[in-house]
């Protein structure tokens, strides 16, 4: 940055952002908001909004005793968290961490753990689970909508990671037993240091973290459920680029190695040159 051009952030936690893979930011709603995206949450996944999701589904399958609930762009589903992919505290933000002054949205995700029977999400990566889209420059911003915490089943992250490529199509072997990472040490820098780090993230709060960076969350056994949206930026200059298919292919609308846009892909933050 240069003097008199001042962010949302310092260079300090853009440096920190880069080499860590990972950022917790600072609250970007209040209680009185937090509770009214919560609510509209909820809403959505038990069917009482106007409008559906591009998915809803428990990610465990229907046969598992524990539960992961998936909501693919809830934006589509209510005006608020529609309002809420253009927040500008957070796309500035992630446009600086980013360092592009365009960001599209590729596609938001909710997975909420309930109470109890929260199962768990292991550890991967995101853009290998994204095979249409390139380059893997994209930023992760995860907003907890109630206090997210190591007993109710935060996230976990392996500071650096992202520095070290693609891991076997994104999925990292996970201990059922310590929930650490179970990596191929084939596939890695010798030397890393893949020791996992919780992320607990308050109310309001968002974290940030690139698609790249290893993460994971164990299960929720606690009497809290664990909601929280996140929402994935892609830079502008984000090309379709498809290798295997996606949910969101058919609301593609441009042709391989074309920009993506479109009317399911908005464009959320232009701070581009006119």
């Amino acid at each position: 940055m240069m003097p008199g051009d001042e962010g949302m952030l310092t260079e300090r936690q853009i440096a920190e952002f880069k080499k860590q893979g990972l950022l917790l930011g600072p609250r970007v709603y209040d209680d009185a908001e937090t509770d009214r995206l919560r609510a509209r949450l909820h809403d959505v996944m038990e069917g009482r909004s106007a409008a559906k999701p591009e998915a809803l589904r428990n990610m465990l399958g229907g046969k598992s005793d524990q539960v992961v609930v998936q909501v693919v762009n809830i934006w589509e589903a209510d005006d608020l968290f529609r309002a809420h992919i253009y927040n500008p505290k957070i796309c500035e933000m992630v446009s600086e961490l980013i360092g592009d002054p365009v960001l599209r949205v590729w596609h938001d995700q909710i997975q909420y753990k309930p109470p109890t029977i929260g199962g768990p999400t292991t550890w991967h990566q995101d853009h290998p689970y994204w095979p249409i889209i390139q380059p893997a420059d994209l930023v992760s911003a995860w907003v907890a909508l109630d206090d997210a915490t190591v007993e109710n089943g935060c996230m976990w992250m392996v500071p650096g990671s992202h520095l070290w490529g693609p891991h076997k199509g994104g999925t990292i072997g996970t201990d059922p037993t310590t929930f650490a990472p179970l990596p191929d040490l084939s596939l890695l820098p010798e030397g890393v240091d893949t020791t996992p780090t919780p992320c607990p993230v308050r109310k309001g709060q968002v974290m940030f973290h690139h698609c790249l960076t290893w993460h994971g969350s164990p299960p929720n056994r606690s009497e809290r459920g664990r909601p929280a949206i996140a929402v994935h930026y892609m830079p502008g200059y984000t090309r379709y680029m498809p290798d295997r298919t996606h949910l969101m292919e058919p609301r593609v609308t441009v042709k391989p190695g074309e920009i993506l846009e479109g009317e399911y892909f908005p464009r959320v933050w232009d701070h581009g040159p006119v």
